[in-house]
């Protein structure tokens, strides 16, 4: 190999090599909330292995998603974004494996299901927050240029509130204040913050004047509302019902708890939604 080639070799796994420090970072800053929440510890023991495996499975959907706009390098092609899923869950485990231990919530005498499981549900946030670390941490713009069309097309608009909603409604999702206000709330109350959540979310992404709101030139508020807005948040809806049911929190519950709840939880989902679209 010529010097030159090496050369390159070289700066490419440098740069590779400060994409996984980033990635670290972002998982790290990602997770902490949750991998000092109890209600997470429990949910690693607890939680049904079938269900945890589908909602892994899901999460790497995303990811692959996510490689698009903002993998640890630009993708040339699936494998690319396949193999940058498979890093960005492989730093979220170890991540999470290392501040469990480093807390105690993992000790060696434990079954090794238990152990496992910790991590598995652990490792979810935190490989969102590895995969996006690049861009959020100073790195990222040739990523976001390569797949600029795709990022700004009506199906990626979509698929980015979804990456959102999921996000950030499973960082509350586990917590029993969640189950508390769904309790407490009135038919009217959830009804308003439904109205509320949608605003928000229609706030975030055409109002505000965020970094990297979307242009309107030519549109109008209405047509945006009806083609753009309420859909992210049917989707954020969506995702709110499937974190739910993963998480076994309307097991047997009444359809208006269930409603109230989705209700309740779409209001995080709907502003992840819009932060995901200005945002990553």
């Amino acid at each position: 190999m010529s010097k030159s080639g090496t050369d390159q070799v070289a700066t490419s796994n440098r740069q590779y090599a400060v994409a996984l420090a980033r990635a670290f970072a972002g998982a790290t800053i990602f997770s902490l909330p949750l991998l000092m929440t109890m209600e997470m510890w429990w949910l690693g023991f607890t939680l049904h292995p079938a269900r945890l495996l589908t909602f892994s499975l899901a999460n790497f959907m995303l990811l692959y998603g996510l490689s698009h706009v903002a993998g640890f390098e630009a993708s040339h092609n699936w494998i690319d974004d396949v193999l940058d899923a498979f890093a960005a869950y492989a730093v979220a485990a170890i991540t999470a494996g290392l501040i469990l231990v480093l807390l105690g919530i993992i000790e060696p005498h434990m079954p090794a299901r238990e152990i496992a499981g910790k991590i598995a549900i652990q490792a979810v946030p935190a490989s969102f927050g590895a995969m996006i670390g690049a861009k959020l941490l100073g790195e990222g713009e040739a990523i976001e240029r390569q797949e600029k069309h795709w990022r700004e097309s009506y199906g990626g608009r979509l698929f980015l509130a979804l990456a959102g909603a999921m996000f950030l409604s499973f960082t509350v999702a586990p917590t029993e204040e969640m189950r508390l206000i769904a309790y407490q709330m009135t038919p009217w109350h959830a009804l308003v913050l439904v109205l509320l959540s949608i605003l928000a979310l229609h706030a975030i992404v055409y109002l505000v004047g965020f970094p990297g709101q979307e242009d309107r030139s030519g549109g109008s508020h209405r047509l945006d509302l009806l083609r753009q807005t309420l859909p992210a948040y049917g989707i954020a809806v969506l995702a709110c019902l499937y974190v739910l049911w993963c998480l076994g929190s309307i097991d047997g519950a009444s359809p208006a708890f269930a409603a109230t709840s989705v209700a309740v939880l779409g209001f995080p989902a709907a502003i992840g939604a819009g932060i995901a679209r200005v945002v990553i």
